[in-house]
């Protein structure tokens, strides 16, 4: 018998792999330092809104603390078929619509629907990176196509490269990952752009995984960016994720949705059974009282925090040589190039602990090959305006000292 060694066994080298992404490095520095302007996480300075609170208090008072229906309550899935039918005009079925926890469940939900080991997703990027370590965990490979920056257009903008991104699915390609509007860029797809992609995946047989989150924080009026759920049919292999983390400033909560193909209701109702046992009970009448009018109105305020926080921003840039950015069509990041910068995570580092000020690094957003990330950071703007102009200030000084 061969004899044990400690550090040995059957754990899978994708795991034991698994380092911090550089936002997670970085806020690993000083994070909830009081002094500390942070600006790193994908999260507004806002409390989550006081009748949204008293809603899920109101659930626990009322004992509301058991076993729910794994895939969701059924009034909060009704209120999201209404949310999605007022704002995109989709009609979706209650059987497609699952609540299992966090958006980022939603993900996994998704992933481990389509891909096994040795598959892979290709993502849109430069992207949130627990997107692409979940696909790893989940088995895949990950391959990028990134987002072209046009610098030299009258007005600068992200342009995604259809044939690039069709040219890097190949037999093994399961799924294909597009956020939109994109962390950390601000892109949004044009819905001739969906149109194209949706066609190729229904050809080549791949699914295609859609982050919505940030779908109503868009700044041309609309009230929602163009959405998957406008064009797919109700079996097309589209899965459309979204959350309530950002628009109604519930990011502690934990809690978002996936719209899914209608054959996977029932498998969808036991995957998050198995992986969740469902959302947790009180925050799901939480969420369903984000759904009521008054979270129509308090996302109003939010969206109009963001486009203040924009211009706070824009202001801010206008008067640097070395900070520019192509202005964010929707979320609430900028995504800020750095001339001269080429290493963001050291960058950040320094940043945080000698000007106190936390930004994300542009590295964690795209694989180590992809340099040119690397010469950008992400700022969260969704905060109070004078709070932010002092932390892009201290950034200015800093950038000025490399």
């Amino acid at each position: 018998m061969r004899a044990f060694t400690p550090g040995s066994g059957p754990i899978r080298p994708a795991i034991l792999d698994l380092k911090p992404n550089g936002i997670a490095a970085v806020a690993a520095l000083a994070l909830g330092e009081p002094d500390v302007i942070a600006l790193w996480f994908g999260e507004t300075d806002l409390v989550t809104p006081a009748f949204i609170r008293d809603a899920a208090k109101q659930a626990l008072d009322e004992g509301r603390t058991f076993y729910t229906n794994a895939r969701g309550i059924a009034p909060l899935r009704e209120a999201i078929r209404d949310f999605h039918r007022r704002t995109v005009g989709a009609d979706i079925a209650l059987e497609r619509i699952t609540v299992p926890g966090a958006a980022m469940l939603a993900v996994i939900l998704a992933l481990q629907s389509v891909v096994e080991s040795g598959d892979n997703i290709v993502a849109v990027s430069p992207v949130w990176p627990n997107i692409f370590q979940a696909a790893n965990i989940c088995g895949a490979d990950v391959r990028f196509a990134r987002l072209d920056d046009d610098w030299n257009a009258s007005a600068p903008r992200w342009n995604l490269d259809l044939e690039k991104l069709f040219a890097a699915c190949d037999a093994r390609t399961k799924a294909i990952f597009i956020a939109s509007p994109g962390n950390p860029t601000g892109w949004i797809m044009s819905r001739d752009e969906q149109r194209a992609v949706l066609d190729f995946a229904r050809k080549r047989g791949i699914a295609i995984i859609s982050d919505e989150v940030y779908g109503t924080l868009t700044f041309d009026g609309s009230a929602h960016a163009p959405s998957f759920l406008q064009i797919a049919e109700p079996d097309d292999a589209v899965f459309v994720i979204n959350s309530f983390s950002k628009p109604w400033a519930m990011t502690g909560w934990r809690i978002g949705w996936l719209v899914h193909p209608a054959r996977l209701e029932t498998p969808m109702w036991m995957m998050s059974a198995a992986n969740n046992t469902g959302a947790t009970t009180f925050a799901q009448w939480g969420a369903l009282a984000a759904l009521s009018p008054q979270g129509d109105a308090f996302r109003v305020e939010m969206l109009e925090r963001c486009r203040n926080g924009r211009d706070v921003v824009r202001k801010f840039l206008g008067s640097q040589n070395r900070i520019r950015w192509i202005e964010p069509e929707g979320a609430f990041y900028g995504f800020l190039h750095v001339e001269g910068m080429k290493d963001s995570l050291g960058f950040a580092s320094d940043l945080v602990r000698n000007a106190r000020v936390g930004v994300a690094p542009g590295s964690a957003f795209a694989p180590p090959e992809d340099t040119r990330t690397d010469s950008f950071i992400r700022i969260c703007f969704a905060q109070d305006p004078g709070r932010l102009e002092v932390g892009l200030e201290r950034l200015g000084k800093a950038v000025a000292g490399i």
